[in-house]
């Protein structure tokens, strides 16, 4: 069976790379982002993820799916004296509620099947890296969704787990790190593996929640962080 795979952010990064994965194993990627790329392996529907009735719109337009990736991800270095309280909407806006909405749109359709598959891209930013209050608390937001969701549908033929990267070479990552700054220093000496992680990597973990085989896994979060939690778990202590 052909399956339609929803991405939200699927224009670059971590999400384009599993959109070209989705359709190299036969499936069909939906891409929902503000720019199409023009070789997108599968269905796109432009679309600015901050306007709820834009996203709202765009949702109606792409009928039944399989699956939803919640990828799309809005983040903004911040401290927690500094933490600008519109920021801080927007972050939540930007991938709690894009989530929330993409999620119950695509519902239906999945419990009729009674098959389907809910994967949020989350964060290691939630086990305490500095200067990511915003973010974290809008991925550990998601995080908690994961099981709240996992269970309410556990019955259904439908799994909600998340996965948690950590330092990955995408956009966003290096807008807020760039090679050689401090900050990616700090990044580099907390992963065991010592090097920033592949999109690839991540999208390996993602496709396996999304297949067959992952019908018995849910309400988890898969870290994908080259042991960067194991350095967060020793940090605590």
């Amino acid at each position: 069976m052909t399956r339609r795979i929803l991405i939200t952010g699927a224009s670059k990064g971590i999400g384009r790379v599993l959109a070209d994965r989705v359709a190299a194993g036969g499936g069909v990627p939906i891409g929902l982002a503000r720019t199409a790329p023009a070789d997108f392996p599968g269905e796109f529907h432009e679309v600015d993820l901050l306007d709820r009735g834009a996203t709202a719109d765009a949702l109606g337009k792409i009928g039944d799916v399989d699956a939803v990736v919640n990828n799309v991800g809005f983040a903004k270095p911040d401290t927690v004296g500094e933490i600008d309280l519109d920021d801080l909407a927007w972050a939540l806006d930007g991938n709690v509620r894009v989530a929330v909405q993409a999620t119950q749109a695509a519902l239906p359709a999945m419990k009729a099947a009674g098959w389907g598959r809910i994967v949020n891209i989350t964060s290691i930013v939630t086990l305490g890296t500095p200067h990511r209050s915003a973010y974290a608390a809008a991925k550990g937001a998601m995080d908690a969704l994961t099981m709240v969701w996992a269970g309410e549908l556990a019955g259904s033929g439908i799994t909600v787990n998340s996965v948690a990267p950590g330092p990955t070479e995408t956009e966003m990552f290096r807008r807020n790190t760039p090679v050689g700054s401090p900050q990616e220093q700090r990044s580099l000496a907390n992963l065991p593996v010592g090097r920033i992680g592949r999109p690839e990597e991540v999208t390996a973990a993602i496709s396996f929640l999304l297949s067959e085989d992952g019908g018995y896994t849910t309400g988890q979060i898969l870290r994908v962080d080259g042991g960067g939690s194991i350095a967060a778990a020793h940090r605590g202590r």
